[in-house]
């Protein structure tokens, strides 16, 4: 008889596990407490961003941050009443920045990268998702050659690593992106970034192609999960309880309670994403856009133009504070003369993310058969096909084409 596992989570992660292990002769539940892929996997932006193999931790965020946390409207903010709340979070964060941590978790990442490169690969060919794939690139943009030359120990690293990339200026600039704003001095086209047409219509292909191969869903909460047995027994706000063989937790932001419960004091926190997708053809906009310095991305989608990311650390209770979204949107229009910025329909969604910027994928301290597969912080639609490899391969008792054991829940101590 086939096994039985039950995914906690219907997001990105979540249905890319389905995926492998359907393909392993699982037999699958999916449990959402929302609607499918209605959290991070709805409003996100977009990218494969395989090349993006550098942790947030690194000596040159450290130097940047205070600046940014000062403006309420910046890259990353802090509101002064979340601050006890993060501090420990911060505290692991400047450890993980450390120079001999950060080189480790680069060649973590760059390790994950490739092996979730390869499984998306797999994933979208057999799930027939590859129409909804963009092979445009990416262009980062620089406001001056000191800016292009503060990045380039972050290039040199991806150099090292084997990816590919192009500084470009004047003329090689201008084809890339035809109209940016001549305050942009230089830009680094990544050729091997893709985007998918809009991530909400992604992850609805991959649930409906999961679904058709057997996959079941059970909208509850789960309040808890414990071994039971020779399987795993979870408990759902209602008072029902569900039985299977494994479990997966990839509750994305909702994760960390239920890892405690567990046994698994895990430092997951929550950074809150904001955008603003404006209707098509609101720009004559060639790849996404990255603008490092001020923490946003402007990326083409089948459902109009979408400019968003920026970093705010307040949890999952605090309302939403959409001048972020607004200030964004206005330095948008100043970068991009010409682009349309009316029509826009605004959101605001949580990111799970940890000090060192790599998941947690790994078995529970309580049991060997409740697998963890959440953190992803800005990564989760490029990482989930390789999340989804790894969790398949552990409940198989292979051993996993990465540096598992540095994506453990214990790591941090």
């Amino acid at each position: 008889m086939p096994r039985e596992v039950a995914i906690v989570g219907a997001g990105i992660v979540g249905l890319a596990t389905a995926h492998h292990l359907l393909a392993e002769g699982w037999r699958v539940r999916l449990i959402e407490r929302g609607g499918v892929a209605e959290g991070a996997s709805f409003g996100n932006a977009g990218a494969l961003a395989f090349t993006d193999v550098l942790p947030l931790a690194s000596p040159g965020i450290l130097r940047r941050a205070p600046a940014w946390v000062l403006d309420p409207l910046g890259p990353l903010a802090l509101p002064p009443a979340y601050l006890p709340r993060i501090a420990p979070w911060l505290l692991r964060f400047w450890r993980a920045s450390l120079p001999d941590r950060h080189r480790h978790a680069t060649a973590v990442q760059a390790g994950l990268m490739r092996l979730a490169a390869r499984a998306m690969d797999a994933m979208v060919a057999s799930a027939g998702l590859s129409g909804r794939l963009r092979h445009d690139g990416n262009l980062e943009l620089y406001e001056s050659e000191a800016e292009l030359a503060a990045a380039e120990p972050g290039w040199a690293a991806r150099e090292r690593e084997g990816i590919a990339f192009e500084h470009v200026r004047g003329d090689r600039l201008a084809a890339l992106q035809p109209g940016l704003s001549p305050r942009f001095a230089a830009g680094t086209f990544t050729p091997n970034w893709m985007t998918v047409d809009d991530p909400h219509r992604f992850a609805l292909a991959l649930h409906a192609d999961v679904t058709a191969r057997g996959a079941a869903l059970t909208k509850g909460e789960v309040t808890g999960i414990a071994p039971d047995g020779d399987g795993v027994r979870l408990a759902l706000a209602d008072g029902a309880t569900l039985t299977s063989d494994a479990c997966v937790l990839a509750a994305g932001a909702w994760s960390r309670e239920l890892a405690r419960r567990l046994g698994d004091r895990v430092p997951l926190d929550t950074e809150r994403g904001y955008n603003t997708t404006l209707p098509p053809g609101a720009f004559d906009l060639r790849r996404q856009l990255t603008f490092g310095g001020h923490g946003f991305v402007v990326t083409p989608l089948a459902t109009g133009i979408r400019v968003g990311g920026a970093v705010e650390f307040g949890g999952l209770r605090r309302p939403p504070n959409f001048a972020r979204a607004d200030a964004m949107l206005r330095k948008a229009a100043a970068f991009l003369p010409g682009l349309d910025t009316g029509g826009g329909r605004q959101w605001m969604g949580f990111r799970p993310s940890l000090p060192d910027s790599l998941p947690v994928i790994g078995p529970s301290r309580a049991s060997p058969r409740v697998i963890y597969a959440f953190g992803h912080g800005h990564l989760g639609l490029t990482q989930s096909a390789g999340t989804g490899q790894i969790v398949a391969d552990l409940l198989a008792g292979r051993r996993p084409d990465v540096e598992v054991e540095a994506l453990r829940a214990g790591r941090f101590g």
